[in-house]
């Protein structure tokens, strides 16, 4: 079972960049968990996978596209599952995967800070 303070949604109002405004303990436990996800090239990989696709994309489609086990693409899949960015469904033998853009975006918005 994923860990609730994962998964849980983060609030609208930890988009602020952190130029603008700093963490407090809850948020940032929220969002680390996706950062640390998305720390793996195998995952950052997938997520792009995933978020380049139309719509959704079938594991089928995802596992031919690393020289890696299907057990390991698994795992790595349900870590970015677990971390909120992702979700899938299983139809049939397949299951087909789609990015979790609103948390995408919170991940953006926090980033977007101006350089200089």
């Amino acid at each position: 079972m994923a860990d609730p303070t994962l998964t849980a949604p983060i609030p609208v109002s930890c988009c602020a960049p952190l130029a603008e405004t700093a963490l407090d303990d809850e948020r940032a436990v929220g969002l680390s968990a996706m950062f640390k996800a998305l720390g793996d090239p195998v995952r950052l990989r997938l997520l792009s996978l995933i978020t380049s696709a139309p719509d959704e994309i079938c594991v089928c489609d995802l596992t031919g596209a690393f020289d890696l086990t299907g057990a390991t693409i698994s795992h790595h899949l349900k870590v970015l599952r677990t971390a909120g960015l992702v979700d899938c469904e299983r139809r049939g033998t397949w299951v087909y995967y789609w990015p979790l853009r609103d948390n995408l975006r919170k991940l953006s918005a926090l980033l977007d800070s101006p350089v200089g």
